[in-house]
């Protein structure tokens, strides 16, 4: 750095100046969960993983939450009362919470009953696969004799080869989840593995900040999501694979992702535009740091996380309705709710819709809450099937526990709104401001340096100027007037760089 460099820094540390400022108004204060609406068995499972870990219970909960759907999808379609429509009950949750929080150790446990079945899932899968492979061999074998003892008659070959029957049918992989992952790894994966899987991450970033994410990705990320959450065919025209459609899957994901990253997928203008976010259940709880002294266990936290293995074990082992033995597109039995539960839902629905009108309170998050109404029924379903796996219908009472849920989501998708639905140009800023303080991490920076080197949003002379422009209003760059050099090349426009 040369001297008159030097000499300006030495000068502008002599002048007091403001504080930064926040780019956008803070979040009010979390809301806690309603635990017990889940259930005796979740509920107990939540209580008890906050026993062990020491997290917010709203983590335990988006964990406990997310296994059951991924356990309860597969068995079950609700019922629409409105239109009479089959909708798959699978769920799409995410945990905003600060590394610290122990969003690991609480996923761990919850997810243990996925783990023990994928256990069972690959002991079966290793027997089966030595039986399809002989089977395999010994077909071909058979398959080359006859078509070089029939080489002279194709009628003859043809007669004998239609003998033989149908190919041996592989086993399926035996895979219920999977952390990171693209739309196409998706579709290969369930064409042949389990009908119903789940996206799973206790570091979101990973999915979030992945290729799945990327700028040329995110629609096709973003539609290929929601249409797994509607239950429409998922379509792949390849020019080298063909075209493929698979009908009967199912898929809830849960991810867990820091502040900031997570804004990546609730915040981006182009997912809001597509629909995704509105599928979302979100919450970011109030962090617990400081206040988690050791203490010795309850003695109930161990039966209750027993009784929870045993329930969500039973019901991923549950047999699952498929189109047939060859078949494993998934047929999941029809769910409607009884007459009392549709007096219910149908003033829950019209609470929803009065709320979302113009200047009520739903309607910054009016695309969110055109889905509260299917959200608590999805939920219902899945608390219905933890308390009664056989059950036919949706009760009262388990409705009335869903839609206590489903206001406390709608209630964090409105706290979270005033983080997320910030301006494009304001999104933009906080990127190149996280950018120069991460990454380029030097006191002054140039245009050029921003546009050529900065993130992505930003990688041309007009949307940096803009950028740099916000982060001087507040009070996070000094324009250096007259510019100076920099790495020993001349930048015209230059800021000082201020570290909060």
């Amino acid at each position: 750095m040369n001297k008159s460099i030097k000499k300006r820094f030495k000068d502008a540390e002599k002048i007091e100046r403001p504080e930064p400022l926040p780019l956008r108004r803070e979040s009010g204060p979390a809301q806690p969960y309603p635990v017990k609406a889940l259930g005796k068995v979740l509920a107990g499972a939540v209580n008890a993983i906050v026993d062990k870990v020491q997290c917010p219970d709203a983590i335990a909960a988006q964990s406990v939450l997310a296994v059951a759907a991924l356990a309860a999808q597969a068995h079950a379609d609700v019922v629409h009362p409105a239109t009479g429509d089959r909708r798959p009950i699978s769920l799409f949750l995410v945990t905003v919470a600060a590394s610290g929080e122990r969003k690991s150790a609480a996923d761990r446990i919850a997810f243990d009953p996925v783990r023990l079945r994928e256990a069972d899932l690959h002991e079966q899968y290793d027997r089966d696969l030595r039986v399809f492979n002989d089977l395999h061999e010994v077909r071909q074998r058979t398959r080359e004799a006859i078509l070089r003892k029939c080489k002279g008659d194709p009628t003859e070959a043809q007669k004998q080869l239609a003998a033989l029957g149908p190919m041996p049918i592989a086993p399926l992989t035996p895979v219920l989840a999977a952390s990171d992952t693209t739309i196409e790894g998706l579709h290969k994966l369930m064409s042949g593995g389990e009908p119903s899987i789940g996206i799973f991450s206790d570091e979101g970033g990973t999915f979030i900040g992945g290729y799945s994410m990327t700028d040329e990705s995110r629609l096709r990320t973003g539609a290929g999501l929601s249409s797994l959450w509607d239950g429409t065919p998922i379509k792949r025209v390849r020019g080298g694979d063909g075209v493929s459609m698979l009908k009967g899957r199912r898929l809830s994901m849960h991810l867990m992702a820091q502040p900031g990253i997570a804004e990546g997928l609730l915040a981006d203008p182009m997912l809001q535009h597509q629909g995704l976010p509105s599928r979302l259940l979100v919450t970011a709880p109030a962090s617990l740091a400081g206040r988690r002294m050791q203490k010795p266990l309850k003695p109930s936290t161990e039966a209750a996380l027993k009784r929870y293995n045993g329930v969500l074990l039973k019901l991923l082992k549950m047999k699952q309705r498929r189109a047939s033995s060859a078949n494993p597109e998934l047929n999941p039995r029809p769910m409607p709710l009884s007459a009392a539960a549709r007096k219910l839902w149908l003033a829950f629905a019209n609470e929803c819709e009065s709320e979302l009108a113009a200047e009520q309170r739903l309607e910054p998050v009016r695309a969110f809450a055109n889905k509260l109404a299917e959200h608590a029924l999805r939920i219902a379903v899945v608390l219905e099937l933890v308390d009664n796996p056989s059950a036919t219908e949706i009760s009262a009472e388990t409705f009335t526990r869903a839609a206590i849920l489903s206001r406390y989501y709608a209630g964090e998708a409105l706290r979270l709104f005033e983080q997320g639905a910030s301006s494009i140009e304001i999104q933009r800023a906080e990127k190149v401001l996280h950018w120069l303080l991460k990454k380029w991490a030097k006191p002054i920076v140039g245009l050029q340096h921003i546009y050529q080197l900065g993130p992505n949003s930003v990688r041309e002379a007009k949307l940096a100027r803009e950028a740099m422009a916000i982060l001087e209003q507040h009070h996070w760059a000094v324009r250096i007037e007259g510019g100076t050099r920099i790495d020993g090349k001349r930048q015209h426009e230059v800021w000082e760089i201020v570290s909060a």
